[in-house]
Order: structure tokens, then C-alpha cells, then sequence
């Protein structure tokens, strides 16, 4: 088939390019306290961030060493439900356990 003759009064057609770019990553973050239990770090790290027992006990080691472990790299949106969840988990719990996040 032949492409059809397109009538455009003098005007120029032009084709935008879209240009698409991935989505900024954030690093979450546990921050290590006093009083929180690391049967309770190594639990919301498996629950929350899906990590295997050997690796939430590796991120555990190093927030309470450290001061603070990673969890993972996320979209926002999606690190900002992490951290949210972590901080009500740990109110329900009576744990002052904190989480952040930080760009990457």
C-alpha cells in the first residue's frame, strides 16, 4: 500500500522524541539504637526487605556495629512504604527502632 499524501498547509511535521530516563533509586537504611532487639532487626529485615536468614543477620551485624545497615535500593515511592512499614512495625512492637532513606 502506498502511504497516504499528507496535507499540511505549509506547515512542517516534526517528530518528537521522548526521552525517558529511569527512575532516581534510594537506599534504605536501619539505624541502629539501644534498645531494640536483634531478634527483632533480623525478623522485620526477612518480613519487610524479603532477606534470607543469613543475609538479615549479616545486616543486622553490621547496624548494630556500624550504626546502620542496608536494607536495599528502591524507587522512592517504594523505599518510602519500606520505611513506614518498618517505623509502625517497631511502634507496635515498643521498639524505637528508625529507618531511612538516603539517594543513592
Amino acid at each position: 500500500m502506498a502511504a497516504p499524501d499528507r496535507q499540511t498547509s505549509g506547515e512542517v511535521l516534526e517528530r518528537s522524541e521522548q526521552q525517558t530516563k529511569k527512575p532516581e533509586l534510594y537506599k534504605v537504611l536501619l539505624l541502629n539504637d539501644d534498645y531494640t532487639t536483634m531478634e527483632f532487626v533480623v525478623e522485620v529485615l526477612e518480613s519487610v526487605f524479603h532477606k534470607g536468614p543469613a543475609e538479615a543477620y549479616r545486616i543486622m551485624l553490621a547496624v548494630h556495629t556500624q550504626g546502620k545497615g542496608l536494607c536495599g535500593v528502591y524507587s522512592f515511592e517504594v523505599a518510602e512504604t519500606k520505611v513506614a512499614t518498618v517505623v509502625e512495625r517497631a511502634r507496635e512492637n515498643g521498639f524505637p527502632l528508625r529507618a531511612a532513606m538516603e539517594p543513592e
